[in-house]
């Protein structure tokens, strides 16, 4: 994928999962969020590959920081970060980890037609409560979670799908202009090969491109096979990958 497109989808994702404070040293944008431990909220994201001055400076200011914000030290590395920077941090110790997909998709040639019309749901509290239930998270959680989702500023839907009265998968879908973005995507393990994850994508999606959206995206781990088979038999294909780093002392 071209730079200025995965620079596009660097910055919708940014918004749709906003960290409470962000501080920047040149394109260095520093993420941080005291609510929720989410990597992607707490970490260093580095936004052109040029952009290599003085990096042993920057690098220990980063870890000066996100140390004082109570977070461990640690990079996001995408496609915009200078592969110098890379180097500089795997020589220096720093472990590589969580590598992750970014996939996307033309709505337009997504299969719809056995989609459900699902209305999003309004409470975030029940949402948050079905998606720690489904994702079998510590329910201390759950207030970090209900001041991230109530963050994001692009119009956004929260879908939950029930079997028996019980929650068995959620999803986020943010819309931001013709780009829409999956988030906390999630099926209970005891309900999976059921088709409730691919129902629950699909319903989002549908939701979006009813409001206006053209391209979908999510994130998922590149060692999730079910779930990137999932979104490929949907229509999404990867575009570029990115990974952590981590200090070795972290």
């Amino acid at each position: 994928m071209p730079l200025a497109q995965i620079r596009q989808i660097e910055a919708v994702g940014f918004r749709a999962w906003p960290a409470a404070s962000v501080h920047y040293d040149g394109s260095w944008a520093i993420r941080m969020t005291a609510c929720h431990p989410s990597k992607r909220l707490n970490s260093v994201n580095p936004l052109d590959p040029g952009d290599t001055d003085n990096m042993e400076q920057r690098v220990a200011r980063a870890v000066q920081r996100l140390r004082a914000y109570g977070r461990p030290p640690v990079f996001r590395l995408s496609p915009l970060a200078p592969a110098a920077l890379d180097a500089y941090l795997d020589a220096s110790g720093w472990s590589l980890f969580d590598e992750s997909l970014v996939m996307v998709a033309d709505l337009g040639n997504i299969d719809l037609s056995d989609a459900i019309d699902q209305i999003p749901l309004r409470d975030t509290g029940r949402y948050v409560d079905a998606a720690v239930a489904v994702q079998q998270e510590n329910p201390s959680a759950k207030p970090g979670l209900i001041e991230v989702i109530n963050a994001i500023r692009p119009a956004k839907g929260l879908f939950v799908v029930e079997e028996d009265g019980e929650p068995v998968s959620t999803a986020i879908c943010v819309q931001d202009g013709l780009l829409a973005g999956l988030f906390n995507i999630g099926t209970l393990a005891a309900s999976r090969r059921r088709g409730h994850g691919q129902m629950i994508v699909k319903s989002a999606i549908k939701w979006a491109a009813q409001h206006g959206a053209k391209r979908g995206w999510l994130q998922v781990e590149a060692d999730n096979a079910g779930a990137i088979a999932l979104y490929e038999k949907i229509g999404f294909a990867e575009a570029y990958r990115y990974a952590y780093r981590q200090a070795p002392d972290a």
